[in-house]
C-alpha cells in the first residue's frame, strides 16, 4: 500500500547521525544525501526520506502522527531504540517491552527523533 514515508527536519546532519543510527542497528546502511538535501534510506524494500520542508517553513512534527518499523525480533526493536537514544532521541511512552491489544502480543518500542517526529518499533508476537 505504501511506497515510502518522508519525515521533515530542521537540522539534516543531527537528523543524519539520529536515522543512520537506528538504521544500522537493524542492519540497514547510513543514508544517502541527494542534491537537494534529502537524505533516503532503503531497508527491507522500503523507503524512508528526511528532508527540510521545501516551503521553507520549519518543520514540525504530526500531531497524532507515528510511523513504525517493523523489525526481525525483540533483540532487533530493543537494538533500534537503544540506538536512537544515543543518538539523540527521546524515549517515549511505557518502556520497550511487550504490550497486549486487540491485534494480540506486539512488542513496541517508540521514540521521537530529534526533531520530535514519533516513531515506533514492531514485532508481532
Amino acid at each position: 500500500m505504501y511506497s515510502h514515508n518522508m519525515v521533515g527536519t530542521n537540522d539534516v546532519a543531527k537528523a543524519k547521525a539520529f536515522y543512520d543510527a537506528t538504521f544500522q542497528a537493524i542492519g540497514g546502511k547510513p543514508g544517502i544525501q541527494d542534491d537537494k538535501g534529502r537524505l533516503i534510506y532503503m531497508h527491507n524494500d522500503g523507503l524512508f526520506l528526511v528532508t527540510p520542508p521545501i516551503n521553507g517553513e520549519p518543520a514540525t512534527a504530526g500531531n497524532g502522527c507515528t510511523i513504525g518499523f517493523a523489525m526481525a525480533d525483540e533483540a532487533q526493536a530493543k537494538a533500534w531504540h537503544d540506538a536512537g537514544v544515543a543518538a539523540g532521541g527521546t524515549s517515549i511512552e511505557d518502556p520497550p517491552g511487550i504490550r497486549e491489544g486487540g491485534f494480540g502480543q506486539l512488542y513496541l518500542a517508540y521514540l521521537r527523533d530529534p526533531d520530535g517526529n514519533k516513531l515506533c518499533a514492531l514485532k508481532r508476537l
